[in-house]
């Protein structure tokens, strides 16, 4: 029995919804870790080392499978890595030990590795070429907003709902479920190339128009997740063993200060250059780093997080808006290519600097760490901002049209 296809408009507003919940259920561990800290005695390295290991999986997933969808069709894929993430929410709410959240964030990893790049094409397959500007919209604004929506409902059922440990994973799980049955209707609107077994190959694949651009925003996409990383890892610790906030909500809290302005200020900006976007968000990379300095030397929770706010905006500004200049330069028949790629860069960035502040955190001290991490942002937003003003004369407009396709 064949199974009825959504509509354009209705498959967007699914994959769209679908991108959200399976990035917040990325960041749902992190409102969970200091509970782990406080029951299984797991070090702060322990614990930035299974933050890190999602991204260390998920980038495997990017170079080998990330393009898949362009081979395979989008709707096989996104149902693929669903179901994968749907069995490492439950490894999760099962886990005992340090070893059974390793397990559960390579799962996680590699499953969502291998469908954001098949949800964010979708979303500019369905869209078309008269709503590309939305597609793209939505393709930056989803992931801040699944961020702050995983972080703070984590954080909130890890306060109030019985079994923190598990309550959180049980509910994605469910809603993650209902979301892969429906994603079965999802139409394929994309032409299917050839070559799937060769697309396994480990390798980023960047068409030659989208490099130049790509390779001009590397500070802002890598600025904007490193942000992303601090407060995700060291963000619930940051507040419980330095500002000395012991409630749950408030690591949850603070990564949705991050992740939610982000999203804001994309919707906001949304009618801007790109160029200009993009400058406001490494501005912003100077000046919220910053202020998070001077807040962990006065421990000052209320600085703290104005630190955290104008943070976002560099999150927000500065991925999307790289994000845009991108995606317009991308061919129809190799977007999740270039949608993986874009999330292999922003990836290392989130993982590798959680890494080494995991490490350094025992011998240097966490606030040592965090005030460092920020300082190397400030560096690096600093060198965005001199590329971002450097490259405006050239930058072209918000609405450039994709190229046309027959059959959207």
């Amino acid at each position: 029995m064949s199974i009825p296809r959504w509509s354009p408009a209705a498959g967007f507003r699914l994959t769209t919804v679908a991108l959200a919940v399976l990035v917040a259920a990325s960041a749902a561990p992190s409102p969970v870790f200091p509970v782990y800290e406080e029951r299984w005695g797991v070090s702060a390295t322990a614990v930035t080392g299974v933050f890190a290991v999602y991204a260390a999986a998920l980038l495997v997933a990017l170079l080998t499978v990330g393009s898949l969808s362009d081979h395979l069709g989008r709707r096989p894929v996104a149902v693929a890595g669903t179901a994968g993430v749907v069995a490492a929410m439950a490894l999760f709410a099962a886990a005992d030990s340090t070893g059974w959240l390793v397990l559960a964030r390579v799962v996680q990893g590699l499953a969502t590795g291998a469908v954001l790049g098949a949800l964010g094409a979708a979303l500019l397959d369905l869209a078309g070429p008269r709503r590309a500007a939305t597609a793209q919209l939505v393709n930056g604004a989803a992931p801040p907003v699944g961020l702050t929506l995983g972080a703070v409902g984590s954080a909130l059922l890890v306060q109030f709902a019985p079994a923190p440990t598990a309550t959180v994973y049980l509910v994605l799980a469910a809603s993650l479920a209902v979301l892969g049955a429906l994603l079965l209707g999802l139409p394929d609107a994309a032409p299917r190339v050839p070559g799937a077994l060769a697309s396994l190959r480990p390798a980023v694949r960047v068409p030659r128009p989208t490099r130049p651009v790509l390779v001009s925003l590397v500070p802002a996409f890598v600025g904007s997740w490193a942000l992303g990383g601090l407060f995700l890892s060291l963000g619930p610790s940051i507040a419980a063993g330095v500002l000395g906030r012991g409630d749950h909500l408030v690591g949850g809290l603070l990564v949705a200060c991050v992740a939610g302005t982000g999203a804001v200020v994309g919707v906001l900006t949304r009618a801007a250059r790109p160029a200009r976007v993009v400058l406001l968000g490494t501005s912003a990379f100077v000046l919220g780093p910053a202020v998070l300095v001077v807040a962990l030397e006065l421990r000052s929770t209320p600085l703290f997080v104005l630190g955290a706010l104008v943070s976002g905006v560099g999150f927000g500004a500065g991925f999307q808006g790289a994000l845009r200049a991108v995606l317009t330069t991308a061919p129809p028949s190799e977007r999740a290519g270039v949608l993986s790629a874009v999330y292999v860069l922003s990836y290392t960035a989130f993982g590798l600097p959680s890494v080494l502040a995991g490490l350094l955190a025992p011998r240097l001290g966490l606030v040592t760490v965090a005030v460092g991490y920020a300082a190397a942002l400030v560096v690096l937003g600093a060198v965005g901002t001199a590329a971002a003003l450097l490259r405006r004369p050239a930058a072209a407009p918000a609405s450039a049209p994709e190229p046309s396709r027959a059959g959207v």
